[in-house]
């Protein structure tokens, strides 16, 4: 039976707010997306995910983003390419900087929200992304959604990719996400979301909002933090599928 990875975001609290529960989550995922203070996350938030993290050995990503606290990076922004590129290298060495203080480091990349999208379809925004983390380290994996401009210009300049699918959201017939703003785009039953995550990983198959069943590659999976009752199903998913024999492993 094959291994996959479980991960989620944290790290997405910003001064006297918290945003879900990164102590529970650390005890269930193998990698953590950690906020890089663009759209959530302030310097000492970043310090206790990294530390949480490595006190439990759960990889560390860099969740980069927008620049853009007020919309927790979910708002789309035109940057030029050059400058994108900057924003995301500056992110990367923020965050670095606490993982390497608590005795670990960045292992890998992952955009989170508006800039996520972008770098699905647009191969200006995703080369941007991988031009940073490749300046900043070469050894860095991409964690991106599978057949991404992402994932491919990761793959053009020889940096390791990672497919990623989500387990608390709807998909499209071509692939993508169901918009936030649409009805049922994301799942809150957790046998749903397990015998989901479970064909997917036997079978090769998601079933989309209409049906029609995908065959997206997955190495990731990934449950929202901010999604309520985000800990119970996220154990709940871990159960279920060491139960079915697959393994839970990091993916680098």
């Amino acid at each position: 039976m094959p291994a996959v990875d479980l991960n989620a975001d944290l790290g997405e609290g910003f001064g006297v707010w918290s945003l879900g529960d990164d102590e529970a989550l650390l005890s269930i995922v193998t990698s953590a997306n950690v906020a890089c203070g663009f759209h959530a996350g302030d310097p000492s938030t970043l310090r206790r995910t990294c530390a949480a993290a490595a006190r439990g050995g759960v990889r560390i990503g860099a969740q980069v983003s927008y620049p853009d606290l007020a919309g927790f990076g979910r708002r789309a922004m035109s940057i030029p390419p050059d400058e994108l590129r900057d924003i995301v290298l500056y992110q990367l060495g923020a965050l670095d900087a606490f993982a390497q203080i608590a005795g670990t480091e960045v292992a890998y990349v992952k955009p989170h929200g508006a800039l996520y999208h972008s770098c699905w379809d647009d191969r200006v925004s995703a080369r941007a992304v991988v031009e940073a983390a490749i300046e900043y380290d070469p050894s860095l994996v991409i964690l991106g959604p599978s057949g991404s401009q992402l994932l491919a210009e990761a793959e053009r300049v020889g940096l390791e990719s990672a497919e990623e699918v989500f387990a608390d959201r709807s998909y499209t017939p071509d692939g993508h996400l169901v918009p936030r703003t649409q009805p049922g785009a994301v799942l809150h039953d957790a046998e749903t979301v397990i015998h989901r995550m479970r064909r997917l990983l036997s079978e090769g198959t998601l079933e989309a909002v209409d049906g029609t069943l995908l065959r997206p590659a997955v190495r990731s999976i990934c449950v929202h933090s901010d999604t309520p009752g985000a800990v119970d199903l996220a154990g709940r998913l871990r159960g279920a599928l060491v139960e079915s024999g697959f393994g839970i492993h990091a993916f680098c």
